[in-house]
């Protein structure tokens, strides 16, 4: 491996400046986006894209340039341009440290830039780019700061892991081969487009769009800076005059704090933070509703978090904490929704809904998790159930809302009324029994985040609704590894025609998403057409997943798929479980009974024994069998593991 030794310097003459120089402005896009990629990704992308520029910027050496390794590179390796690369990742990764004795909690306090560029009175940001740019984003807001620099410099910058790992390593990166191991991991989030993506507008820092800031809120801090030095002048005139002296405050600094919080102590996001940050979730909220500043409402229902009495109803997901917020609330919502009055608060991993009471009805609190939202995940709430309806908020960055019916995918959506303050009109929810209708939300996020992104919510109880998605077939349009995609085609509207009715089960569990995957098509016996196995996985809020084994014979377009397994708290059909195989009896149309198995891309072998002994090579399986007895199914892998049923038997 090509090392960087610390005990070696580029030399700072005269030529190694102007090859410093030539490198930069010759690379100067792809390393502002490698400064860009490395920086924190909880700060806003106009903070990002400014630092990024800074961090290229004040690369070059000088007189008093820090002492930067010189690589031992081999043939066809600019000496200049890596030391450049490794210049920009030490600021970049020094914009995630804390000084020492800064809270954890807190994120890292504002670097101060002297030097330029410096923008006042605009808002940066790259333009927006579409889903798979999406996906890779909140792949890379998961990652490390020096992750996240190890896969731009392999995709982007065409480096080796070996050289990879010298650069971070000469960058100050204390374990450069785990951050370049955690980079490989992320090739799985965009596959063989990584390089493409990463090249898009999406991460262009050099391509930027622009918005004005907050007008309104620039003149109300402009007065508040006027008033404030008239009060500050009106003080020291008044330190100064004869007989004056500081009085001492009668406070007792070791005194305890106040036993619960109050309205005052809520924080509130601007109007357009959701626009202007790579968080988009409930911290991005701002506060809305008619009765934000009703103090006396905000502070019962503060109460009613911290110490709920007999007064209330308390009601939770499953796994939900009910201890009170750890620091102050953020207010999302205060208002009137259907005659009664709703408060909607977040601690970061809660939300909390608290609706006051009415006539003889208890106060209400309902609290839910939702750690690590998105902007799908966090794209509404539902602010209240009526009888056979709900009604919602949705996100900020929701520029289109529209309901459809599952059961129809040949149906359009029809358009959903909201209102300014972002509540939406009454919307139909499904029956508790039967399958006669399955409502969901159609909406389209705002192109100031992400372009041409429309995705579907399922409300199946809980605060917030429920993401739907879906996988196609193998060689379909999904090139390994496949991905979930939004559930918004005409192909997965078809195979959730047949799924939608399967979700009741999940109901009240804290579901955050479901995904629909089908992993196998079989020609059946007899010449009865053709089936799709599809792996149904609800993944909750607090990790673990439920699967459900569907099979889909040729049958209505809207009769539910056929339920052949369960499996709960199951890593089956994750990106921690890509692989599986199931089976099931099926009864031909002339009555006999056949034993049907299927496996996913990368079984190579069915085999089934019990009341069936059979094995025989490739993806599928389909013999004679009797109606009863038990049988068993597993699968040979092309890696010649040996693979079980994830959710054996008939249910």
């Amino acid at each position: 491996m090509p090392q960087l030794r610390r005990d070696s310097i580029i030399p700072r003459s005269r030529t190694a400046t102007d090859q410093a120089e030539t490198a930069l402005l010759e690379q100067y896009t792809g390393l502002v986006r490698l400064a860009y990629l490395t920086l924190p990704a909880a700060f806003t992308r106009h903070r990002r894209v400014l630092l990024a520029h800074t961090a290229v910027q004040r690369a070059l050496p000088g007189r008093r340039a820090a002492v930067v390794p010189a690589p031992r590179v081999p043939d066809g390796v600019e000496p200049a341009a890596d030391a450049l690369r490794v210049r920009i990742l030490r600021t970049a990764l020094s914009a995630a440290h804390r000084p020492t004795g800064w809270p954890a909690a807190l994120p890292p306090p504002r670097i101060l830039l002297p030097r330029l560029p410096v923008v006042w009175g605009l808002r940066l940001f790259p333009r927006s780019g579409g889903a798979e740019e999406l996906a890779l984003v909140r792949a890379l807001s998961g990652a490390s700061a020096a992750a996240r620099a190890a896969f731009v410099l392999r995709h982007v910058d065409g480096l080796d892991a070996d050289r990879a790992t010298a650069l971070l390593a000469a960058a100050g990166v204390t374990r450069a081969e785990a951050a370049v191991r955690e980079s490989v991991g992320l090739d799985a989030e965009a596959g063989p487009a990584a390089a493409a993506l990463l090249r898009s507008q999406e991460f262009d820092a050099c391509s930027v769009q622009t918005r004005p800031t907050d007008l309104p809120r620039r003149a109300r801090r402009t007065r508040a800076a006027l008033a404030a030095g008239a009060v500050a002048v009106v003080a020291a005139a008044a330190l100064l005059s004869p007989g004056s002296a500081p009085r001492e405050e009668a406070t007792d600094s070791g005194a305890p704090a106040r036993a619960s919080l109050g309205a005052g102590d809520l924080t509130r996001a601007e109007q357009d933070t959701w626009a202007d940050t790579s968080r988009v979730d409930f911290t991005a909220w701002p506060a809305r509703g008619d009765r934000t500043g009703d103090t006396a409402l905000l502070d019962r229902a503060l109460a009613a978090w911290a110490e709920p009495s007999g007064a209330v109803r308390v009601s939770r997901t499953p796994d939900t904490p009910a201890d009170p917020a750890p620091r102050a609330p953020q207010l999302l919502f205060a208002g009137d929704v259907d005659g009664r009055t709703v408060v909607l608060l977040s601690d970061g991993e809660r939300l909390a809904r608290y609706t006051a009471p009415d006539g003889d009805d208890r106060a209400r609190l309902a609290l839910a998790r939702v750690d690590d939202a998105d902007v799908t995940t966090a794209a509404a709430v539902v602010l209240n159930r009526g009888h056979g309806f709900a009604r919602y908020l949705t996100a900020p960055w929701i520029a289109e809302a529209t309901t459809r019916d599952l059961l129809r995918p040949d149906a359009p959506g029809r358009p959903l009324d909201v209102s300014d303050d972002g509540v939406t009109d009454a919307v139909p929810v499904a029956p508790a029994d039967g399958c006669t209708r399955r409502p969901v939300l159609q909406l389209r996020s705002s192109p100031r985040i992400v372009e041409d992104h429309s995705f579907l919510l399922a409300d199946l109880g809980g605060l917030s609704p429920v993401h739907l998605t879906y996988t196609p077939l193998p060689g379909h349009g999904t090139p390994p590894p496949r991905q979930p995609r939004e559930a918004t085609g005409s192909q997965a509207l078809v195979a959730w025609a047949r799924t939608a009715c399967r979700l009741q089960p999940w109901r009240g569990g804290a579901v955050r998403a479901v995904n629909a995957w089908d992993f196998a098509e079989q020609r059946l016996p007899q010449d009865a057409g053709r089936a799709v196995w599809s792996c149904v996985r609800a993944s909750t809020w607090r990790g673990p997943g439920d699967v459900a084994l569907l099979l889909r014979t040729p049958a209505a377009a809207t009769e539910p798929a056929r339920l052949v397994g369960r499996a709960r708290a199951t890593a089956a059909c994750s990106r921690f479980g890509q692989h599986v195989v199931s089976g099931t009896r099926w009864r031909a149309p002339d009555g006999h009974w056949y034993l049907l198995a299927a496996g996913s891309r990368a079984v190579t072998r069915i085999e089934a024994s019990g009341a069936v002994t059979e094995s025989r090579p490739g993806r599928t399986l389909a013999v004679r069998a009797p109606e009863r007895g038990a049988v068993r199914v597993a699968a040979r892998l092309d890696t010649g593991e040996r693979l079980q049923e994830a959710a054996p038997g008939q249910p």
